[in-house]
């Protein structure tokens, strides 16, 4: 019996050789570094974002897929890193990104104008490599121009990411990269608090009849992936609350506020 099962062994060896080495041998797994996020709730969550892998954020507007992706570029820049961001349809602030406290001599900004001149500056990119983090921002495209985008590009871009330092962000209205990635993370608004401004007593110097205080939302970030924690997806859902400070006036004008 023993001499048979070496035989077969050596025949799965010899037929294996072109494309598995020591299909016969353990290996462990992997271990993934995960840094901070920058929001502590979802790092208590999810462990913080997996270098290495390919990460995707989906929400619909106002959501906080944009105040998350600078908390992750403050925490990054702040650490001495350098990161890029391809922002497909030029939609970052960089005035708010550095009052959130990124460190602008440290990010690579790209203003694309459209999905494919993005996706080619994507790959220019990763392929490169040298970056800490490296984001890219789809989630002012149509949804139906996300996902025209082949499978084989988020492979592609996994696999120049793997077994690197470099942390991918991809941020989306819908999900589209699936199976690629090892973390997917779905954000969507749950409650927005406002306050009164102060009513001036002076009915003529007083420029708006009706005025209001955005203190601030809560988001709800529910982890739909994730590769190091599977076994807790069935509890992942957490909320945070993101404050803003702006003044808005009537109801067009707090509607015409574009916080994503």
């Amino acid at each position: 019996m023993g001499s048979k099962t070496s035989v077969l062994r050596l025949q799965v060896e010899s037929s294996l050789a072109m494309r598995v080495a020591s299909p016969f041998q353990f290996r462990g797994r992997r271990i993934v570094e995960t840094v901070p996020t920058g929001v502590p709730r979802i790092d208590l969550q999810v462990g913080g974002f997996p270098r290495g892998s390919l990460t995707e954020i989906y929400g619909p507007t106002c959501s906080g897929r944009t105040s998350l992706l600078v908390s992750a570029l403050a925490s990054r820049t702040a650490a001495s890193e350098v990161c890029a961001l391809v922002d497909a349809h030029d939609a970052f602030d960089p005035h708010s990104a550095k009052a959130a406290g990124v460190k602008l001599e440290r990010l690579l900004w790209v203003r694309c104008r459209n999905v494919d001149q993005a996706l080619r500056v994507t790959d220019l990119l990763v392929q490169g490599g040298g970056f800490g983090l490296i984001a890219l921002d789809l989630g002012d495209a149509l949804p139906h121009m996300v996902r025209c985008i082949p499978m084989q590009v988020w492979f592609r871009f996994r696999r120049a990411v793997e077994h690197t330092p470099t942390i991918f962000l991809v941020l989306e209205r819908e999900t589209t990269v699936k199976t690629c990635a090892s973390l997917i993370l779905k954000l969507h608004a749950k409650k927005t608090r406002w306050s009164e401004a102060v009513k001036s007593t002076n009915e003529i110097s007083r420029p708006h009849s009706l005025g209001c205080l955005l203190y601030g939302w809560k988001i709800r970030a529910e982890m739909i992936r994730s590769q190091a924690k599977r076994e807790d997806r069935s509890d992942a859902g957490f909320g945070t609350e993101i404050r803003r400070n702006i003044r808005c006036s009537t109801a067009d004008e707090r509607g015409g506020q574009r916080q994503r």
